[in-house]
């Protein structure tokens, strides 16, 4: 009796080039940011690419992207908000809200992963950037020293509305280049 072993799925040059196109995407996005008066927490089209990132490539090669990109900027490269980097941006008191792109991936990547309903999809994005917004506003209040709810009130309030109409974006766009992508066998 022979025993058919699967061999785990390796990352090809195709694959490699989309994460590495994502992730240009991200580095070129994330440092378009507006500074608001009430708030250390820019304005940034980073989660914009983090959404599309992630809804074009899914959960795990969106992640692999998300990683580059914070390591790109941890070591110097101007990639975060303001076209600002290093380890005091990524650590600082706003750093939350970039570590937490990590979790935004996986919560959303593993939604659509599973789907192409868009309204699972729109809730699978929405749940990752409330998860993100936690992970960001715990950190800022600690770092910041400031109270929670002052940090919610400067991090996350802000930015409710215009993150929602980025999740709209991300995925009208996202669905457009995912199945172009897929017609030319890319993913």
């Amino acid at each position: 009796m022979e025993v058919s072993v699967m061999e785990p799925k390796k990352f090809n040059t195709k694959t490699l080039a989309l994460i590495g196109v994502m992730t240009a995407f991200i580095c070129i996005m994330g440092p378009l940011s507006i500074q608001i008066p009430i708030s250390p927490v820019p304005i940034s089209l980073g989660t914009l690419a983090i959404y599309f990132a992630v809804y074009v490539l899914g959960m795990k090669k969106g992640i692999v992207s998300c990683l580059v990109y914070l390591l790109i900027g941890f070591v110097g490269l101007p990639v975060f908000s303001g076209f600002s980097s290093g380890p005091a941006k990524l650590l600082g008191p706003t750093g939350g809200y970039l570590i937490g792109y990590i979790f935004l991936a996986l919560i959303c990547g593993f939604v659509i992963d599973r789907t192409s309903n868009v309204f699972i999809c729109f809730f699978g994005i929405l749940l990752g950037t409330a998860v993100l917004y936690l992970f960001g506003t715990v950190w800022l209040s600690y770092q910041g020293n400031m109270p929670f709810m002052k940090a919610l009130a400067a991090g996350v309030l802000p930015f409710i509305a215009g993150d929602l109409v980025k999740i709209v974006i991300a995925i009208v766009a996202g669905d457009q280049v995912k199945k172009q992508l897929k017609r030319a066998g890319l993913i």
